[in-house]
C-alpha cells in the first residue's frame, strides 16, 4: 500500500482514467482490477520575470507555409493512402488484428525507403533471427536496413538518435516500456509514455515514425482513444483470413484524405501492389444471377465496383432473419420498410441475407439502391443483367437521392466495360461515358420498373 502524503496516482488500464486513490473497479468503464499505481513526475511551473521570454501568438496571415516535401515508398497503394508518401515529422499508426501483415508490410516500407533514407527498424516481439528469417523469405536478406530486437523506450530513442534516421519503425507500440513509469508493457500508462515520447522525438528531429498497434477483441485499437488523437495518420489493415486480399484503410490523415482504401495481395514473397481492385471484387465470368447487383461505390478519391448479393427465402420463424456482410444491418431493415411501404412488396414472412462479395465493407449510403435492386430480384427470381451498375441513395419517402462524384463512377463502371447504369437523376450527366446507356431514377418505383418482373 502506498504510504500516507505519497504522490501516488492510478490509472486504469482499460480506459486510461486517473484517479487519487485505489479502488476495485474503474467508476469510469466498469472494470474490474484494472488501476494500476503510477508515480507521477512533478510537473514545473513556469516562471515569469526578468529573462524569461513568453511565446506570443501570432495571426494565421502572417503564417508562410512552404511545399510540404513528401518521401514516397515505393509502394503505389500505401503512397495513394498516405496522401503521396510520408511527410517528415509525421506519426502513422497501423493497426490490425494478428497474423493480417502488418510486420510484414513495415519490414517492406523499411526495405524501400533505406534505399534513399537513412532507416531503423525496431522489433519488440520478434527476435533477429526471426526478423532474418522474415527478410529471406520475402528476398529481402540484401536489403540495407538497421534492426534492432529491444523493449526499453529509452535505448530505442538513443540508437535512433544515434543513427540520425529519418525513417523509424516500432513494431510495436504495447511492446515498448520507459523505465520512468512503473507499469507492464502495454498498460494505458505505459502507451501514453511511449507514444509521447516517440512523438516529441519525431516532431523535433523531423523522422517520419511508423508504429505498430494492436487490436483488441472488440476489433479497435488497444488504448484506441489515446493513440488516435496522438498521431497524424490512422490505418487500419483489414482482410479476411481465408481471402489473399489486404485492405489498408486511412481513418485519420493530416496530411491527406481520410477513407483513402489501398489494396494488397498477400503472397508467399510479402505484399503486392493491386493496381485493378475493382476486378478482383467482381467475380469471374459473371453471368446473369438472381440476386446479384453491380455497384459503384467511392473509396476516399477511388471508385471502386463490388458486387452486392442477396438472397430471399420463406421463413418459418417468428421473427425472420435479417443478415448483412459488409453492410449495414440497420439500414437493411429500415430499406425493407421504404420497399414495403412505397414499392409494394412485403418480405415480413421470408428471411432476407444480404452479402458484399470479395469481403469489402461499404459504409457509405449510396449503396441503397444496389441493395433494393438485389433483394427484389431475389425475391422475384428475375434477373438484372451482368453488365448494369448502380449507385444512389433511398429517401423514407421513395425518393431516390443524389450522391457525390457521379461522374467519377460511371467513367469507372465504363472503364471496366460495363453498358448500362442505374443512377439518380440528379446524378445524370450531359456527355455519358461511350458506350453506356444512362438510366435515371426518381423514385423507387422506377427502379423496380428496371426489373424484369412479372
Amino acid at each position: 500500500m502506498a504510504r500516507s502524503g505519497s504522490r501516488l496516482i492510478y490509472d486504469c488500464e482499460a480506459c486510461g482514467a486517473q484517479f487519487g486513490k485505489w479502488s476495485g473497479q474503474c467508476p469510469d468503464c466498469n472494470g474490474w482490477n484494472t488501476l494500476a499505481e503510477r508515480s507521477p513526475s512533478l510537473a514545473r511551473g513556469l516562471r515569469s520575470g526578468p529573462g524569461v521570454s513568453l511565446p506570443r501568438p501570432v495571426t494565421l496571415a502572417s503564417v508562410r507555409a512552404g511545399q510540404v516535401e513528401r518521401t514516397r515508398i515505393g509502394l503505389s497503394e500505401l503512397d495513394r493512402v498516405l496522401g503521396g508518401g510520408l511527410v517528415p515529422g509525421s506519426v502513422v499508426l497501423l493497426g490490425g488484428e494478428p497474423g493480417i501483415g502488418k510486420s510484414t508490410l513495415a519490414l517492406q516500407c523499411s526495405a524501400l525507403v533505406a534505399v534513399s533514407q537513412r532507416t531503423l527498424y525496431v522489433s519488440g516481439e520478434e527476435s533477429l533471427e526471426q526478423l532474418g528469417l522474415r527478410a529471406r523469405r520475402m528476398e529481402l536478406e540484401h536489403a540495407e536496413v538497421p534492426a534492432m530486437a529491444e523493449n526499453r523506450l529509452e535505448l530505442v530513442l538513443a540508437a535512433a538518435d544515434q543513427e540520425a534516421c529519418q525513417f523509424l519503425v516500432v513494431d510495436s507500440i504495447q511492446a515498448l516500456y520507459s523505465e520512468r513509469v512503473e507499469s507492464s508493457p502495454g498498460s494505458i500508462s505505459q502507451i501514453r509514455e511511449c507514444a509521447d515520447q516517440l512523438i516529441r522525438f519525431a516532431k523535433r528531429s523531423g523522422t517520419a515514425l511508423l508504429l505498430i498497434g494492436h487490436v483488441t477483441k472488440e476489433g479497435v485499437l488497444a488504448g484506441p482513444k489515446l493513440l488516435e488523437h496522438l498521431v497524424d495518420t490512422v490505418l487500419y489493415f483489414e482482410g479476411d483470413s481465408g481471402s489473399r486480399y489486404r485492405l489498408v484503410r486511412a481513418f485519420k490523415n493530416r496530411f491527406g484524405a481520410v477513407n483513402e482504401v489501398g489494396v494488397f495481395a498477400m503472397t508467399d514473397r510479402g505484399l503486392k501492389v493491386v493496381s485493378n481492385p475493382s476486378a478482383i471484387f467482381l467475380s469471374r465470368g459473371r453471368v446473369d444471377k438472381p440476386g446479384s447487383m453491380v455497384m459503384v461505390t467511392q473509396e476516399g478519391t477511388r471508385p471502386l465496383l463490388v458486387e452486392v448479393q442477396a438472397l430471399v427465402d420463406g421463413s418459418s420463424l417468428a421473427n425472420p432473419r435479417r443478415l448483412c456482410v459488409g453492410l449495414d444491418g440497420n439500414r437493411l431493415g429500415m430499406l425493407l420498410a421504404v420497399l414495403h411501404r412505397h414499392g409494394g412488396i412485403a418480405l415480413a414472412g421470408h428471411d432476407v441475407f444480404i452479402n458484399v462479395a470479395g469481403g469489402v465493407r461499404v459504409t457509405e449510403t449510396a449503396a441503397d439502391v444496389a441493395m433494393v435492386a438485389a433483394v427484389a430480384s431475389s425475391h422475384f427470381d428475375r434477373v438484372i443483367p451482368s453488365d448494369t451498375a448502380c449507385f444512389g441513395e433511398l429517401g423514407l419517402s421513395g425518393e431516390i437521392r443524389p450522391v457525390q462524384k457521379g461522374e467519377e463512377r460511371l467513367a469507372e463502371a465504363a472503364k471496366l466495360g460495363f453498358k448500362r447504369a442505374l443512377i439518380p437523376q440528379a446524378n445524370r450527366i450531359r456527355k455519358p461515358p461511350a458506350g453506356l446507356e444512362i438510366v435515371p431514377l426518381r423514385t423507387v418505383s422506377d427502379l423496380l420498373e428496371q426489373i424484369d418482373t412479372p
